[in-house]
């Protein structure tokens, strides 16, 4: 198993806030930018991709205090 520091764990948490988001931009608002249908099914994926790295965030920033 992969141990981390307390620092090392909370920039591990941050970045996967940050690709949460990134996931969450290019599913669902790529969508509404876009040219083509908006599609719901990929929209509903986005918001779980974006859930599932946004927890796995809490939960290692809840691990380093």
């Amino acid at each position: 198993m992969l141990r981390l520091t307390e620092r090392r764990r909370a920039i591990l948490a941050e970045k996967f806030g940050d690709l949460a988001n990134m996931a969450v931009a290019g599913l669902v608002f790529g969508q509404i930018i876009g040219s083509d249908a908006f599609s719901v099914g990929v929209a509903v994926a986005g918001f779980l991709i974006w859930s599932v790295f946004l927890a796995g965030a809490y939960y290692m920033a809840g691990e380093s205090q």
